[in-house]
């Protein structure tokens, strides 16, 4: 006989905490957590959750949700020795858990779970949660070295560099909210970029303030973008549907829009198939960027000629 879907969920549940993923004191997905991941109605989560308080694998703790209990997790794995944790293993354990489930999802005791070690443990290595993000954008900005030796033209370098970035926000979505360009991380990593992008624009006839200027502007075209990633992910894993499905869902409402007569070019674009998917919008923005920053060094180049020549 076939289980229930709550059985087959509780089942799952449960050799999570068997396998030792899942610890005593842990939190167990919420019935909200689990109508999302597995699809279900609330009745279905409840009555999962329920099942397994009644088999007193899990318990409610006020304030906190529903927790392995101490009974659950007595035959679960033992823990990996404490004394193998390094720092190199807490930050790869926080990026994959992050990469799966946002930076909100990331608790410590998520990465403690992940490496099957206390949760005290990991402040051996960290102060708080603020440094172990800091220590992952430090080293996500490693993964992919810059190619040495450059490329001739600043135009090359910046695209080059623009373009590895944009890797790096589409494999860690969490990374672009992450960064701040008012309050930059000082990282090595990070310099190392800025260092780059600098140099490729050196002997342009530009001041040192113009050249960071233009650095800083490549780099938050490509966060500014890059921002929308997560969001839109997020939105596909809950509705289940793409963005290009999500349009044609509102082709009612646009063509309403357009029988007002009120927006005559929007009404035309309506019209047209326009591909917004954020790699387009990437492709022709750095294009313009570029272009733009191109004639503004042409034309401080002109400038110092006449200067030079009189």
């Amino acid at each position: 006989m076939t289980d229930a879907i709550y059985q087959r969920i509780a089942r799952e549940i449960r050799d999570r905490i068997e396998s030792g993923e899942l610890r005593p004191g842990d939190r167990v997905p919420s019935t909200r957590e689990i109508t999302v991941n597995w699809n279900v109605a609330m009745a279905t989560a409840t009555k999962a959750l329920f099942t397994l308080r009644t088999e007193g694998v899990v318990r409610p703790v006020a304030g906190v949700g529903t927790v392995v209990s101490s009974e659950g997790g007595e035959t679960a794995r033992p823990r990996a020795q404490e004394t193998d944790l390094t720092g190199e293993r807490l930050v790869l354990a926080a990026v994959r858990v992050a990469d799966a489930d946002g930076l909100d999802g990331m608790s410590m005791r998520r990465v403690a779970s992940q490496l099957g070690v206390a949760t005290m443990s990991l402040y051996r290595h960290v102060e708080n949660k603020d440094e172990l993000v800091l220590r992952m954008i430090d080293h996500v900005l490693g993964e992919e070295e810059l190619p040495d030796p450059a490329p001739r033209t600043w135009r090359e370098r910046l695209e080059v560099s623009a373009r590895l970035q944009w890797r790096l926000f589409q494999e860690h979505s969490w990374l672009a909210p992450a960064m701040s360009m008012t309050r930059p991380q000082l990282l090595p990593s990070a310099i190392t970029h800025t260092e780059w992008m600098l140099s490729a624009l050196d002997g342009r006839g530009l001041s040192l303030e113009e050249m960071m200027h233009a650095v800083v502007t490549v780099f938050g075209f490509v966060r500014g973008v890059a921002v929308n990633i997560e969001p839109e992910a997020g939105q596909r894993h809950d509705t289940g549907i793409t963005g290009d499905e999500w349009m044609t869902q509102q082709a009612p409402a646009l063509l309403d829009i357009a029988a007002t007569g009120r927006f005559p070019m929007f009404s035309q674009v309506i019209g047209t198939e326009v591909d917004m998917e954020l790699d387009t919008l990437f492709e022709f923005g750095l294009a313009r960027m570029l272009d733009g920053i191109g004639e503004w060094i042409s034309g401080r180049s002109m400038l110092t000629e006449r200067r030079t020549g009189m």
